[in-house]
């Protein structure tokens, strides 16, 4: 076997690969004898075939069979010969050559990739704490999530639920099928197009409404997407919220056994300064991203980018098909996900180049207190430890974000970090 590569680009390869006719010969004649024990022909007994009758009926699809074998073997030793490592499938075509057998594979390879930059990245780290006024604020939505509706005699205002009966006209059809009967809405939620809420301000139980709204460019129907539409709506009750009262019995709800408001405050503290702390760690995670990926530039394999963006692609497939839709009537196309993939692709090479050349690996310890820390908002956190211990898939996942925060790790120790004290609710927001 021959090999000679040839460098068409920074990461594309032309590697060639030359079998002599002997090789390929040889293969063939064994393949012959096989078949000879086990064809049958008209007018032979089964086994007493010969051999020259089997290659002159078989002889093409013998050698295709062989050529096939040789490729599918030579290629892999090829690859270690030359010390490559491709990036995706190779595009593998025969050449014109007349003797032997020799083909063509076309592939791209890894790139390159120097750590040299990583001293010059400026990353920032956020500080944070959580302060009495914090924890009212979470107590206030706390309140919110178990508030009451009454209804009431009056007309329709924002923060308030109506119930509504409700159809829809776009271009002389109904996109409603029919008329919605019994629709809650929280009015100021701004859960229904934009104008929609506004409209039913001020109507009371009983009061009949045509108005028209526009639906947004990007709207999931692209039948009705960008259009504007007429909507007919009856008003069929008012209700207003009214939050519970922060008792013995509000806290107990939350696992408060005392039922004291003190240890309340207590609970739900260390329960937003858990919450804090891995927001904390997703903040400077991406901060270190960012950087990384702003700043330490390396050429991307294209073939590794298709395979990401048909991996990001697949549940919008699925949920098209589902819908019996195509993916164009959900505007969803590779433009769509080319530059996340382009991101997800360099972040992954980099950071497994830092792996590699600082040997870092998930270190079982922090595995888990990974996973106990996650356990511990559960109420039965043993239970969730074993969950995460009796399937290998999930604790893979728990490694995997192991050994990233040991990447973020190394990268902070080399680069430039300047911290800055953001707001609970900042911390919280930035990682929605």
């Amino acid at each position: 076997m021959q090999v000679s590569v040839e460098k068409t680009s920074e990461l594309n390869r032309k590697m060639t690969v030359s079998i002599p006719e002997e090789v390929v010969q040889e293969k063939m004649e064994a393949r012959f004898k096989s078949l000879a024990k086990d064809i049958k022909l008209d007018g032979f007994r089964p086994g007493k075939v010969p051999v020259n009758v089997i290659k002159k009926q078989f002889g093409s699809r013998v050698r295709g069979e062989v050529a096939g074998d040789l490729i599918q073997n030579t290629y892999f030793e090829a690859l270690q010969e030359q010390a490559l490592m491709p990036a995706g499938q190779p595009h593998i075509h025969p050449s014109d050559k007349q003797e032997g057998l020799e083909y063509v594979a076309e592939f791209e390879v890894y790139p390159q990739i120097s750590l040299e930059g990583m001293s010059e990245l400026v990353i920032s780290r956020a500080t944070s704490s959580v302060d009495d006024t914090d924890v009212e604020a979470m107590i206030d939505k706390l309140r919110e999530q178990k508030k009451v509706w009454n209804t009431v005699e009056r007309a329709a205002a924002i923060n308030d639920q109506v119930t509504i009966n409700f159809s829809g006209m776009c271009e002389g059809e109904n996109f409603t099928d029919g008329t919605v009967e019994d629709f809650k809405v929280e009015m100021g939620a701004k859960k229904m197009i934009a104008g929609f809420e506004d409209a039913i301000v001020g109507l009371s139980a009983g009061d009949k409404k045509s108005f028209e709204v526009i639906f947004p460019d990007d709207y999931g129907n692209q039948k009705i997407a960008g259009k504007p539409a007429t909507f007919d709506v009856t008003l069929i009750s008012v209700e207003e919220s009214v939050l519970p009262e922060v008792d013995e019995e509000f806290i107990k709800a939350y696992g408060v056994e005392n039922g004291e408001l003190e240890s309340f405050h207590k609970d739900v503290k260390a329960n937003m300064e858990r919450e804090m702390a891995m927001g904390l760690n997703s903040w400077l995670k991406k901060s270190v991203m960012d950087a990384i990926f702003d700043n330490i530039k390396i050429t991307i394999p294209g073939a590794l980018v298709d395979q990401e963006v048909e991996e990001m692609i697949k549940p919008y497939a699925e949920r098209a098909k589902q819908q019996n839709m195509s993916l164009d009537q959900m505007d969803i196309s590779r433009a769509t996900f080319e530059e996340q993939a382009q991101r997800r692709v360099s972040l992954g090479l980099i950071l497994g180049e830092v792996i590699k050349q600082q040997e870092l690996k998930a270190d079982d310890g922090k595995v888990r207190a990974t996973v106990e820390k996650m356990a511990r908002s559960y109420e039965q956190p043993e239970d969730v430890v074993n969950w995460y211990y009796s399937d290998a898939s999930r604790l893979q996942e728990i490694q995997q974000m192991v050994l990233e925060d040991a990447v973020v790790e190394w990268v902070v120790s080399q680069a430039k970090v300047t911290d800055q004290t953001v707001k609970f609710d900042e911390v919280m927001s930035a990682n929605k």
